[in-house]
């Protein structure tokens, strides 16, 4: 019988004060996950962040340049939202990314015919919201977790809270028998072809 899989994400870094926490509680439990980065962030001491989570075997996907709402944007805007954001992370991992986070998940019929990525959502739990308390986060989390499920977090900076809720989900999605995975493993693991799915929203494979 195959493991339970989650999927953990994390959109808006890289940055120098929260992603390398959530790196740390990755690592500390010897998982991996995927990184939505903004492509106006990668720059600096981040750079160095983004190339931690890559060699501890983390995704290095697109989340834009400027975490614009898509749909508001003209063509050429929205080109050089992906393709700037593209060529940075090509320059920390080798590769162009395969899948793409709209900011907002803000989508229309445009962007599925025009951007060649796959586009990922996910579970969330109203991270982003200063208001919403660790506990609060964690207990949705944990409501939510179901084989194949692709959670959305945010390791933004000043989201401390997002760290807490990681160093109390991990273990206990890990004694619940879950395994973590990234979502690029969560594809080949529920054998989705990245050729013929794209241009859909996932939250659960």
């Amino acid at each position: 019988m195959e493991n339970k899989v989650l999927a953990l994400s994390f959109d808006d870094g890289p940055n120098t004060t929260i992603t390398p926490k959530i790196l740390d509680i990755l690592e500390e439990y010897h998982i991996a996950a995927s990184f939505f980065l903004i492509g106006q962030n990668i720059k600096g001491e981040a750079v160095d962040v983004a190339k931690r989570a890559l060699a501890m075997g983390c995704d290095i996907c697109n989340h834009s340049f400027t975490h614009k709402a898509m749909t508001e944007l003209t063509p050429e805007e929205i080109r050089e939202e992906i393709e700037k954001t593209d060529a940075l992370i090509q320059s920390i991992t080798g590769d162009i990314p395969i899948f793409f986070r709209p900011p907002y998940i803000n989508v229309d019929d445009y962007l599925y015919d025009h951007v060649d990525k796959v586009f990922i959502c996910g579970a969330g739990c109203e991270d982003w919201v200063p208001e919403v308390p660790a506990s609060a986060r964690i207990e949705k989390t944990l409501q939510q977790a179901e084989d194949g499920m692709i959670f959305l977090f945010h390791d933004s900076e000043g989201n401390d809270a997002t760290v807490e809720t990681m160093k109390v989900i991990i273990p206990e999605l890990l004694s619940r028998g879950f395994e973590f995975i990234t979502v690029s493993e969560m594809f080949r693991r529920k054998n989705v072809p990245l050729d013929t799915k794209k241009h859909e929203i996932f939250t659960v494979l």
